[in-house]
């Protein structure tokens, strides 16, 4: 048995086929069949059930699945744990949801990087349920997402800021009401595959507020742009680190205080790479008392 074959047992796992988890490890369909068989002999069980296409991991095939993902992250974890200041070397894989991109990620990370010169962060874009999926498998390192509903019980979560829900509408709109806008213009919807998407849908509904649909959009700016336009008014959080140049709306309480999301960043318990993880919510954290991305709020982030 060697580390590769764990991790071409997990491939197989994660990815569903030979075929797919040979092109994510690299190898040919043969060649995992091979490394998957020679476990199977050197175990003295049954992985797969071949009968089956493709074929299956067995009951046993995934309880083993679950201990090499372990064993894997004791491995990768052997010189990050020896010396902590390897973990702030190399390429660190940041999953972060589009409302932070453009005024906190890099607010924090033009400090980190400062600091840090060996270190690399590749920033993955994404809504919080597919990179906490992402996570979870170890395909990314740490993510920064509205915390869920429910944490996955092998996440842990380090909290960077709440951002309350507001009513965003164009300045050509007469009314200052949130109430009556949101039922005489047409709403934009924050895309309900998001977190904070599905908190606004449960507030318009607890409410008892219907609303004239027009579209529904991922990204805060496509949002803003929208209701820019006049195309509609929509509800979004408003960023914790403002962009540098805001778009100028209306920005209309709703009168509630329940009414918000918490960000944060979450990573892996078994983690191998503590040290960067910890630093990377450090600078998120300064970035957030700074309220706001510009040229002079950069130079202070970078001097603290």
């Amino acid at each position: 048995m060697s580390i590769r074959q764990l991790r071409t047992l997990v491939a197989v796992k994660e990815h569903g086929t030979f075929s797919a988890a040979a092109e994510a490890v690299f190898l040919t369909h043969a060649a995992v069949s091979q490394q998957m068989k020679a476990l199977e002999t050197d175990w003295g069980i049954t992985l797969f059930d071949r009968s089956r296409r493709p074929p299956e991991l067995t009951p046993v095939g995934r309880a083993l699945v679950a201990q090499a993902r372990e064993v894997i992250a004791a491995y990768d974890g052997l010189v990050p744990a020896a010396t902590g200041e390897e973990s702030l070397r190399g390429v660190v894989r940041l999953g972060a949801v589009p409302t932070t991109l453009t005024g906190l990620v890099p607010l924090a990370l033009a400090p980190l990087i400062d600091a840090f010169p060996d270190l690399k962060v590749s920033v993955v874009p994404g809504l919080t349920n597919d990179l906490l999926p992402q996570l979870e498998r170890g395909a990314l390192d740490a993510v920064l997402i509205s915390r869920p509903g429910v944490m996955p019980r092998n996440i842990s979560w380090l909290e960077i800021a709440d951002e309350r829900l507001e009513l965003l509408a164009s300045r050509q709109l007469e009314s200052n009401d949130p109430f009556v806008l949101l039922r005489s213009t047409p709403f934009i919807r924050f895309s309900r595959d998001a977190v904070v998407g599905e908190k606004i849908e449960r507030w318009l509904q607890e409410h008892r507020i219907e609303v004239n649909e027009s579209m529904e959009l991922e990204s805060l700016e496509a949002i803003s742009s929208m209701v820019l336009a006049n195309l509609g008014v929509a509800i979004a959080p408003r960023p914790c680190v403002a962009n540098v140049t805001p778009p100028p709306l209306k920005y209309l309480s709703l009168d509630d205080a329940s009414l918000f999301r918490t960000i944060g960043l979450a990573s892996r318990t078994d983690n191998v790479r503590p040290r960067a993880i910890r630093e990377i919510h450090q600078r998120l954290l300064n970035a957030v008392t700074l309220r706001s991305f510009s040229p002079d709020t950069l130079q202070r982030a970078i001097a603290m």
